[in-house]
């Protein structure tokens, strides 16, 4: 298929300006023309924004995304560098996931900490429980918190 910048952001939720900026920083370098100079994007430019997207959303910035652009332009020749990128960008992907899973943990029992606190009228009440009378999930994250393996935020 065929998209007009229009259609392609619409179908994306990548304003104009965006994909404008992309095409001038050479991401599209095949991307065909009309006549009055209006952008013609296809499904293999949907597919590459998907990818896009996704290093964005790793951290990965703009100069190095291009340079993935590059070597994937490049054929073959460059197979090596790219399997290490995605390599790398899972890994980087793979701490993310265990550190939202530590703010996670923390959030989930400080929402218990405070529901008892409420429930029970104070804090003090809170700090007077037992671990062992803790929820299962909440009894973990508590003696993580005291050992200092989570971070906690009063």
């Amino acid at each position: 298929m065929q998209y007009s910048i229009g259609e392609l952001a619409a179908l994306t939720g990548i304003s104009p300006s965006t994909l404008r900026y992309y095409d001038k920083e050479g991401f599209f370098p095949d991307l065909n023309r009309e006549q009055s100079g209006a952008r013609i994007f296809t499904d293999r430019e949907v597919g590459l924004l998907k990818i896009i997207e996704c290093l964005k959303a790793t951290g990965m910035s703009i100069k190095d995304i291009k340079q993935f652009i590059d070597w994937r332009d490049d054929g073959d020749a460059t197979l090596g560098q790219r399997k290490n990128l995605f390599h790398e960008r899972l890994k980087v992907v793979e701490e993310q996931l265990e550190n939202l899973r530590k703010i996670r943990e923390t959030l989930l029992y400080k929402c218990w900490y405070y529901d008892t606190a409420v429930d029970l009228g104070s804090e003090a009440a809170v700090a007077e429980i037992p671990c062992e009378q803790m929820p299962e999930g909440i009894r973990q994250a508590a003696q993580k918190l005291r050992s200092g393996h989570l971070q906690d935020i009063s």
